[in-house]
């Protein structure tokens, strides 16, 4: 478990950097603070996408651990969206970006130690990355931004869908996925820079959502409340139930199991809450949502470990 509380450790550090940036008045404005969000939405994340994407294992990609994992994925979401038009009804986005917060999990900078040191196989995170960036993030992206396209319903739907496809995350993933499929080698001088740029990725989403967290409070929204609470309890333990549920009647036991449970247990991701700050919807639930899953992941995945007897 020593992997995931150093995890842990190291992304509550960059956060309080970023709140502490905006107290000092270092980042004095949203409008400052929202220059990291587009140039991580646009240039350091999409390098970081490439660089995991591409070192994955072919075989991982087909594992049923991570068909499992999306299924989960889609009837948690799928909870979500029905729990809000009961109950609190907003606009499309705004439950859009609710559902994927509920869904959407943190693979990368807490998935990677957690897989190393948890599963004890790292082989599980890099294709659930792709299935999050290749087919989930072009779903949000197409369901949140604002398409222009004159004519009928379903020509502004393709429309969106063709914008989100071709936006940097996506187009990284896909390409990252052809290297890895094809096993291209690709020059040092090309992937250094793409590595290096990649780097600042995490940081700065980390660093401005801190910073974000200066003005405002967890649940400090009376209108925002219900969604946040909805998709905070379905992160944090209904999407492990699920897990566990599908997980049997897919036919994993053991090991797989265990897999599938502990990668659904894993925080909301930090993009959930880029994907908002960039396209400016439905930020006031989704920094919620990753704020409190993150603070409660922990203790789930050391209950979840214990249950299963690790």
């Amino acid at each position: 478990m020593l992997g995931v509380l150093e995890g842990f450790a190291i992304i509550l550090m960059v956060i309080f950097i970023g709140y502490l940036l905006a107290r000092s008045r270092v980042i004095t404005s949203d409008d400052q603070r929202l220059v990291l969000n587009r140039v991580a939405f646009y240039a350091a994340t999409p390098a970081l996408i490439f660089m995991v994407v591409s070192q994955s294992s072919r075989d991982a990609l087909f594992s049923p651990v991570i068909l499992v994992e999306a299924l989960t994925a889609l009837v948690t979401s799928g909870i979500f969206v029905a729990v809000s038009q009961k109950f609190f009804p907003t606009d499309r986005a705004s439950t859009v970006m609710g559902a994927a917060a509920t869904a959407y999990v943190n693979s990368n900078n807490i998935g990677l130690p957690v897989g190393m040191y948890v599963l004890g196989n790292a082989g599980y995170v890099a294709p659930l990355l792709v299935v999050q960036m290749t087919i989930f993030t072009p779903l949000v992206l197409a369901l949140i931004s604002d398409n222009n396209t004159t004519g009928s319903r379903a020509r502004k739907v393709g429309g969106a869908i063709v914008s989100s496809l071709l936006s940097p995350i996506v187009v990284a993933a896909f390409l990252g996925l052809i290297i890895g499929v094809t096993g291209i080698t690709i020059p040092k001088g090309i992937v250094e820079p793409i590595r290096i740029l990649g780097g600042a990725s995490i940081p700065m989403i980390l660093m401005s959502f801190g910073a974000s967290l200066t003005n405002a409070r967890p649940l400090g929204d009376p209108a925002q409340r219900p969604a946040a609470i909805t998709a905070t309890a379905l992160k944090v333990v209904g999407m492990p139930m699920i897990a566990v549920g599908l997980g049997f009647v897919c036919g994993l036991r053991g090991d797989e199991l265990y897999a599938v449970v502990i990668l659904s247990s894993l925080p909301t991701a930090q993009n959930v809450y880029n994907y908002a700050a960039t396209y400016q919807r439905g930020m006031v639930v989704t920094r919620d949502t990753v704020l409190l899953s993150t603070f409660l992941a922990l203790p789930l995945m050391l209950t979840v470990a214990a249950l299963f007897g690790r």
